[in-house]
């Protein structure tokens, strides 16, 4: 498995400035971009297209919180961290909400569908919005429960860097946090691609 940190010249950490990342990547991957070896031969060619791709590959892993926390519990611990299909009980009555409107815009969606006349699909467009309305306030919603997460993750990150004798406590809590952000990216997309679909 590569090391994406290594990749990039980065200190495995679960918390990294992404503003900083995005400028090491931009400076490692300048003298392997596509664009700046049109004149080298075959050979240096396909080689720097393969370091771009591994650059480029390195730079969107670590760049998310969620795929650069499981890359870093891949490489601390030798294997993808176990599935668990049930939701945390502090998670429950998000996920009762995400799960009840989403159910909702897909019934109104399915209703819209259907319609062919130009006044019922008239007076569907105001309901639609309203739809929009009530998924945006919602992912504002699931906006803040991301924030909590970034600075549970940050939090997270001192712990990790001081003292490496707890990284095996601190590797509980980053597959927690892991999960927990995989559940955030799943709602979120979910409330985005109805959102998407009603302001069609």
């Amino acid at each position: 498995m590569t090391d994406y940190f290594a990749l990039l010249d980065e200190p495995r950490r679960p918390w990294l400035d992404a503003d900083l990342l995005k400028q090491k990547f931009l400076t490692l991957s300048a003298s392997n971009h596509p664009d700046k070896i049109q004149s080298a031969n075959e050979l240096d060619k396909q080689a720097a297209g393969k370091k771009f791709a591994e650059l480029n590959a390195a730079y969107h892993c670590l760049a998310a919180p969620k795929s650069r926390l499981l890359h870093l519990l891949e490489l601390e611990q030798g294997a993808k961290p176990k599935d668990i299909q049930q939701i945390p009980a502090t998670l429950a009555n998000l996920f009762a909400e995400v799960a009840s409107v989403c159910r909702e815009a897909d019934h109104f969606l399915a209703e819209k569908a259907k319609t062919v006349s130009p006044l019922l699909q008239a007076s569907l467009f105001e309901r639609a919005q309203e739809w929009v309305d009530r998924l945006n306030g919602l992912q504002k919603k699931l906006g803040g429960f991301h924030n909590e997460l970034v600075e549970n993750l940050k939090l997270l990150d001192t712990q990790w860097v001081g003292d490496r004798s707890n990284h095996p406590a601190l590797l509980n809590e980053m597959e927690n946090l892991y999960r927990l952000f995989s559940y955030f990216n799943r709602w979120s997309a979910q409330i985005q691609e109805r959102i998407v679909r009603l302001s069609l």
